[in-house]
């Protein structure tokens, strides 16, 4: 959205109360007025409610709602991941447990993803949970066990940060810093990764549109940060017999708005390891970019998320299998 006012208006009170319901707003001053580009989900907005602000000539709806997704902005500069280009490494597989338990434990594990082929070790150290009950990870010493079990196998290190005051942490230890699904729309958090010198993964929320997950990495791009991986890990719908639905549509279609590599996290989608490697195959065929899998070397005992997890013979196989599908 755009609002056109008097060159000689006063612009503070809008920009506060459109910073206040969420919206990010640059200006840009010309000759003769004033032009407040207004970032985010602006459907709610009202022109009327808008034109009552002194100064405002004009109110302005465009059909684009992203400036920085859309393809033209990423062919100067390609996804890296370390040193080495992202579209080398397609379809770019991150594999590893839930959550980082202990130190033997994601050791195991990265040893057996990497001689699988996989290109990066996921681990949960702060873990969102539904219960606060449930395990919580070991925070910042099972980072530190990512790290050097990634480190002896020649993989990346992927994990979910919560909280922007880690981020220095995080940067120092991690190559990929994940957004996880529950934090999509967390702005402050969002504006914090924007200013990361890390690659950013952006889960995409159980109950939000696409818009909104393309919106979201609006924030990031436009703060600074262009390394943005997208990820599909399906959403809620009416059906309740699989954890959630994998939409596979909203993966394309996010592909075809924009040029960032988009994977698909089928573990989470299905929340029963069953149906994971006809998932991760549907996907890999589609036109996903990488998956993201979850691999346990014993579920049953996991501290959480056994239910979906591979174990590591099974993700070998399913590693060979998607294999057709890219040669």
């Amino acid at each position: 959205m755009i609002i056109v006012l008097d060159i000689d208006a006063a612009t503070e009170e809008l920009e506060r109360d459109l910073h206040d319901r969420g919206y990010v707003v640059h200006i840009l001053k010309g000759d003769d007025h004033i032009l407040l580009y207004v970032m985010g989900d602006t459907t709610e907005l009202e022109s009327r409610a808008l034109n009552a602000y002194d100064g405002v000539k004009n109110v302005l709806r465009t059909k684009d709602p992203y400036r920085y997704v859309n393809r033209s902005l990423f062919a100067d500069r390609p996804l890296r991941i370390g040193k080495k280009p992202f579209s080398e490494m397609k379809p770019f597989i991150i594999a590893g447990p839930c959550a980082v338990e202990s130190r033997e434990q994601i050791v195991k594990i990265a040893e057996k993803v990497a001689s699988a082929g996989a290109h990066a070790l996921r681990g949960g150290a702060f873990k969102p949970r539904t219960s606060p009950h449930a395990f919580q990870g070991l925070e910042r010493e099972g980072l530190m066990h990512l790290r050097k079990a990634a480190d002896a196998f020649d993989l990346f290190a992927v994990s979910e940060i919560m909280d922007k005051e880690d981020l220095p942490f995080f940067e120092e230890h991690v190559d990929i810093i994940q957004v996880g699904a529950r934090n999509m729309q967390n702005h402050d958090l969002l504006k914090a990764l924007g200013k990361a010198k890390k690659p950013i993964l952006l889960k995409r929320g159980f109950a939000n549109t696409v818009e909104e997950w393309l919106l979201s990495a609006e924030y990031l791009i436009m703060h600074g940060n262009r390394d943005v991986i997208l990820c599909e890990r399906g959403i809620r719908t009416f059906d309740s017999a699989t954890r959630h639905t994998l939409d596979l549509n909203g993966m394309l279609y996010a592909k075809q708005i924009t040029e960032l590599p988009v994977i698909v996290d089928p573990s989470h989608a299905a929340g029963d390891y069953r149906l994971v490697e006809g998932l991760s195959k549907a996907s890999i065929a589609a036109g996903a970019d990488g998956l993201m899998i979850e691999v346990h070397n014993n579920p049953f005992q996991a501290f959480s998320d056994g239910a979906q997890s591979l174990k590591p013979k099974r993700f070998e196989k399913l590693m060979k299998a998607i294999a057709v599908y890219t040669e």
